[in-house]
């Protein structure tokens, strides 16, 4: 063989067919062939040096071929359509075809070392895939558009749009960018990129005059450092660069104009070898032989330029050796001849061949609708006979004999029919179909996701007692980072960990921001609602502050519909987990609730934060050197496991148990090796490390991501025909030493929180949970309820174990040790709260006027005791404006209401020597952007909630949350209007046997209207409240002085007759109190005047007080009007509950 080369005749048979640029090149390895992409799409294969035109397919698209690799078995092809990659066996039939959703810019090479491949997109992003099936193995952004990939040895490498040259080690199996290196090679794009040993060479695009240029420089890099070696001038602009196979530093540049060199990068001063090929117009692609004894050169006129470097008589095959047999495209039968005759069958003349989907192909997804039976009945023929049409509709009137009939269509179920408490009817009303969005079939109703839908009267109207039946509340949806509401169930129902947040909540926790105290109060908050639907506002706030102040933004959810919520909701258990463990950690007076294993606690020795001690895995990390074999230990704490799953070998067997026992020991053991120097050595060497633990330290509760993100590991989950993956209990053995510990620990699986995927790719997150307060209870058929955010309801243990298609996606585990319930001791938990908190006067505004504070905290002899009356009124801004959609009829739907936030909280006393007097007047500081203070609704103005600014006493949303939640622990009766709300809001649950809303005391049922306060202060005190902006201590005082007026009247019995004399009154003055005198608004035409008579609650039953000379002076409010009893939730509650 020649160390030269020589040219020989092109391949031009293709100009016999039409003349088309070749966009793509690729020698096959085993067999004398030259496959060839063309400028339409399709890829031809030629056998020999002459040329035999064989196998032809198209790749997708009508674009060129963009890139071709030939393997032993296979052909890989990519058209510049970007539409999908494929790949066909060598003689053309396909093998897989990856769809892409996004446009497919380039593809790389077989890895020695991985079944996997790697392709890049427009987004752009990088997805590997298996290179014998297709299937998605993952997904990773990337900073930049990626245009060449090129695998060497177990690093990847790419060349992108911005003329970065990056490395990426592909075994770092994250959703996050990988782990990379890269260098500036080009001022603009990578136009090619090559690897040889550890050489990487690249050419791509300068910039001349502001316009992109051909760099002339073929750029060299070091691979291990990516450090620049000197590169290699081309003057005439490299357009294609190739690496020679057998010369490790050989390089082939060639340039659009056909000018070939051939030359040693690690000897540049030798010059190598100049050819000139003979085109006519330009080269569009080149492609060396896998033995380097042929170059080949495509042109825009459809012509493959040969050079060999066999001699002149030696016939050398393309591939350079006598390698397998060519592959040639099977022949089609022809068409058999066919006698017609009367009696010849249909199926004789056989299917046509067809492009598009024959209509007996359809599936059930391409049918318009359902069909619904029976059908409607037939019009009858009297009406027929008589019927009139007017532009294609039918009129007649309708017989006698057929009056009191109705003719009902068939029509399929309502879409468009939410449940509200304003219409509903009757309790068993069939469950609608609104709220709970159309998915697949498959997907049982319990998972489907539901979704709030609002009435005119808003969010409270919606009935979300329908949707749960159980004693177990569900969680509202309608709030930012609501996809933690999953979380938030699987916490509070491990008592635990509840039991913790609960003790942390009656500590002076000194953060403004604390995910254990918002865990607490939203545990507080469930315990207390039995069934009722809550919210959990404040934990998610949290969330979202403690996110963007850790620059965890991948954690906040902006309502985006393609949000992958498996990866988030495992991303925020570890934050979360994290922020527990510091939040509640007292070092170093941490209490011991876990007693060690080895004897008593060591005084000498403080105990970790109590979240560690229940979910900390304390284990050694066992590094060993392959070189010298010298140990190495380093302590390591986690907090959960990451489960990692067994490798397919080669041959497709797995390397290990694929049970989720086995998976999870061994994703606690975690045997792993990595590269490093050896410190005992000096050498640069393998490393093997494992973890040791033994069983006796594995923790009470065990947290597990289940880190499912592909095809491939899901398919573990699912189920089989026999049994399920995962079983009610599972036993865990520890490891010390490489040997496995004799002593077993049983868990048994306590949550699950499942991602649940629709056929339109959405999802949302659904808890599966055993709760323990269920466990033995007869009436539910088992402990098992599914939260799926506000609807609950029970299912069996197999359904909640039970993986049976790709809808259902795990995330979150949580398992508890069965032999340590009865060990932890929660007796060194602060479990009392601190009264006197009532007392203090707290404010984080420097700039606060005391001479215009309008309230005195309570003295320790005024402390409240159970049955102690409060009024209260909150006052709100606006943090999110309502979103509506306008439709065309001019009717309004609310997608989204507004979001309000607490601006401010008065709670005035309500008995004793100081009735009336605010112990609590409280502004609430909030760090996030307000849209809207509302001044008119709420007496807000700016700079009152700023604490650079106000001069009211300001305190952080906690501090008043905390005094309320005091209030409803110490018993405290609470009278309001229209507390339901201001509570909600809140986000604070009161027990409905603590709790007098004005607003349901002078209200009638049958006449469907509840009474404002400011008309009732009107119509009842004689007091006009409200004029210019609404006041919290006058509304809370208004309430006050509202209920006693209602005992008064109770006292004498008159309070029916009252009531329905004030709703006659009401209708005369339109439910509004005129015009105060001297009201700059006169009256409106349509709003009677005021009668002589006096107003409503004076009408020959004059109260004995009047209530304004009273409040005047901030005096004592005689009890004129009965007192409360002996029972401390007393028979005035009963009174007014029972009216009406």
């Amino acid at each position: 063989m020649s160390t030269t080369y020589r040219k020989t005749a092109p391949i031009t048979s293709q100009r016999d067919i039409y003349p088309q640029p070749i966009t793509a090149l690729a020698f096959d390895p085993v067999s004398d062939t030259l496959w060839t992409g063309n400028n339409s799409g399709g890829v031809v294969a030629y056998s020999g040096v002459q040329g035999i035109r064989g196998v032809a397919f198209p790749v997708g698209g009508d674009l060129a071929v963009k890139k071709i690799i030939a393997g032993d078995q296979y052909v890989r092809a990519l058209g510049a359509a970007g539409r999908g990659l494929g790949t066909w066996n060598k003689g053309g039939a396909n093998k897989w075809y990856y769809p892409s959703p996004h446009t497919v810019t380039t593809f790389s090479n077989n890895p020695t070392n991985s079944p996997n491949i790697a392709i890049s997109t427009a987004v752009p992003e990088l997805v590997l895939i298996n290179s014998s099936t297709g299937n998605i193995i993952q997904q990773t952004p990337v900073s930049s558009l990626i245009t060449h990939l090129v695998f060497s040895h177990t690093l990847l490498l790419s060349g992108s749009a911005d003329g970065h040259v990056r490395t990426h080690d592909v075994r770092v199996r994250s959703q996050t960018e990988y782990g990379e290196s890269s260098v500036k090679a080009h001022v603009r794009g990578v136009q090619g990129l090559e690897v040889s040993g550890n050489l990487v060479f690249s050419i791509g695009w300068g910039v001349r005059q502001s316009r992109p240029f051909p760099d002339p420089l073929v750029k060299v890099f070091d691979l291990r450092t990516l450090k620049a070696l000197p590169p290699v001038p081309f003057p005439a602009g490299p357009g294609f660069i190739n690496t020679l196979p057998r010369r490790s530093s050989g390089l082939v540049i060639t340039s659009n104009r056909g000018m070939v060199n051939i030359m040693d990068v690690s000897n540049p001063n030798a010059g190598g070898e100049f050819y000139q090929l003979d085109v006519g117009s330009y080269v569009s692609s080149a492609a060396v032989s896998p033995t380097g004894a042929y170059l080949a050169f495509g042109d825009a006129e459809g012509a493959v330029h040969l050079m060999t470097a066999a001699g002149d008589e030696e016939a050398l095959p393309l591939n350079g050796f006598d390698g397998q047999p060519v592959e040639w495209a099977d022949v089609p039968e022809p068409i058999p001849e066919i006698h017609w005759t009367d009696t010849t069958p249909l199926n004789s003349v056989g299917m046509p061949y067809y492009k598009s989907m024959l209509l007996s192909s359809w599936t059930a997804e391409f049918m318009t609708g359902d069909p619904y039976y029976p059908p409607p009945p037939k019009i009858p023929a009297q009406i027929l006979s008589t019927m009139k049409v007017n532009d294609f509709v039918g009129y007649a009137a309708l017989p006698k004999e057929l009056r009191g009939r109705r003719n009902l269509a068939v029509v399929g179920p309502k879409k468009d029919q939410a449940r509200f408490r304003s219409g509903k009817s009757r309790r068993n009303d069939p469950e609608p179909e609104t709220p709970v969005t159309d998915v697949a079939e498959f997907i049982p109703r319990a998972y489907r996701k539901v979704e709030i839908e609002y009435s005119k009267f808003g969010v409270e109207d919606f009935d979300f007692a329908f949707y749960n039946r159980t004693e177990y509340s569900g969680l509202e949806t309608h709030i930012m980072n609501s996809y933690t509401n999953a979380m938030v169930q699987v916490m509070h129902y491990s008592l635990p960990i509840r039991r913790l947040a609960k003790s942390h909540i009656t500590t002076n926790c000194p953060r403004e921001h604390c995910l254990l105290c918002e865990l607490g109060f939203v545990s507080r908050m469930l315990e207390d609602a039995r069934g009722t639907n809550c919210q959990a506002s404040n934990f998610c706030k949290t969330v979202g502050a403690l996110a963007q102040a850790s620059n965890a933004l991948g954690l906040i959810d902006f309502g985006r519909s393609d949000a992958d919520y498996a990866n988030m909701i495992q991303s925020f258990h570890r934050f979360l987990l994290d922020h527990l463990s510091s939040e509640g950690n007292a070092f170093p007076h941490n209490p011991v609730i876990i007693s060690p294993s080895a004897g008593p606690p060591d005084p000498y020795s403080p105990a970790a934060a109590p979240i560690t001690q229940l979910l900390g895995i304390d284990a050694k990390n066992i590094i060993v050197c392959g070189n010298c074999k010298a140990v190495r230990e380093k302590e390591n704490m986690t907090h959960m496991v990451d489960l990692v799953y067994p490798r397919r070998t080669p041959s497709g067997a797995l390397q290990s148990s694929a049970d989720f026992a086995s998976i999870l020991r061994n994703s606690l053991i975690r045997e792993m090796s990595h590269k490093a120097t050896c410190q005992t050595c000096k050498q640069f060497a393998n490393f093997e490390s494992r973890r040791a633990i033994p069983t006796k330290d594995l923790p009470p509760i065990l947290a597990v991501n289940a880190n499912v993100y592909n095809q491939e590991t899901s398919r573990f989950w699912l189920d089989d025909r026999l049994s399920t993956f995962l079983k009610p209990a599972v036993e865990l053995t520890g490891q010390v030493d490489g040997i496995d510990d004799s002593e077993v620990a049983v868990y048994e699986i306590r949550a699950l929180i499942v991602q649940v995927v629709s056929k339109d790719q959405s999802s949302h997150l659904v808890a599966i949970v055993k709760v323990p307060e269920a466990q033995g209870k007869s009436e539910t058929d088992s402990p098992w309820f599914i939260f799926n955010d506000f609807a609950v309801s029970n299912i069996s243990e197999g359904d909640a174990l039970s993986f049976p298609g790709s809808w259902k996606v795990p995330t979150v585990i949580y398992l508890e040790r069965i032999d340590m319930r009865g060990k932890i001791d929660y007796s060194g938990l602060p479990n009392t709260v601190d009264a006197m908190d009532l007392t203090r006067d707290l404010s984080i505004s420097p700039n606060r006027d005391n001479m215009d504070m309008k309230h005195e905290p309570l003295k320790a002899d005024e402390l409240p005791k159970p049955g102690t009356l409060v009024s209260i009124d909150a006052e709100f801004v606006s943090m999110q404006q309502e979103e509506v959609e306008i439709r065309s009829d001019g009717t309004k739907k609310v997608l989204r209401p507004a979001r309000l936030s607490l601006a401010r909280v008065s709670v005035l006393r309500g008995d004793g020597p100081h009735e009336g007097l605010p112990f609590i007047d409280d502004h609430i500081h909030t760090s996030e952007m307000i849209v809207d203070y509302l001044t008119e609704f709420s007496g807000i103005k700016y700079g009152d909630l700023d604490p650079h600014l106000s001069r009211k006493t300001l305190v952080p949303l906690k501090v008043a949350y905390k005094k309320l939640r005091l209030l409803v622990d110490l018993g405290c009766i609470f009278i309001g209007h229209g507390l339901a709300k201001d509570f909600r809001i809140i986000n604070l649950f009161v027990p409905p046997h603590q709790v007098i809303d004005t607003v349901d005391v002078y209200f009638i049922k049958a006449r469907q209207r509840r009474l404002s306060l400011r008309f009732l202060s009107w119509i009842v005190l004689k007091q006009n409240i409200q004029q210019d902006t609404h006041d919290s201590i006058e509304d809370a005082r208004s309430a006050l002085m509202l209920y006693k007026a209602f005992q008064e009247f109770e006292s004498q019995g008159i309070f029916d007759e009252k009531l329905d004399e004030l709703y006659r009154e009401g209708k005369q003055y339109n439910w509004k109190p005129p015009p105060a005198p001297g009201s700059s608004s006169p009256p409106t035409s349509n709003t009677p005047q005021p009668p002589s008579i006096p107003p409503f609650g004076f009408q020959g039953h004059a109260l004995q007080t009047p209530y304004p000379t009273m409040f005047q002076s901030q005096g004592t409010m005689p009890n004129a009007f009965g007192g409360v009893g002996g029972n401390p939730f007393g028979s005035y509650q009963q009174q007014w509950r029972g009216t009406r």
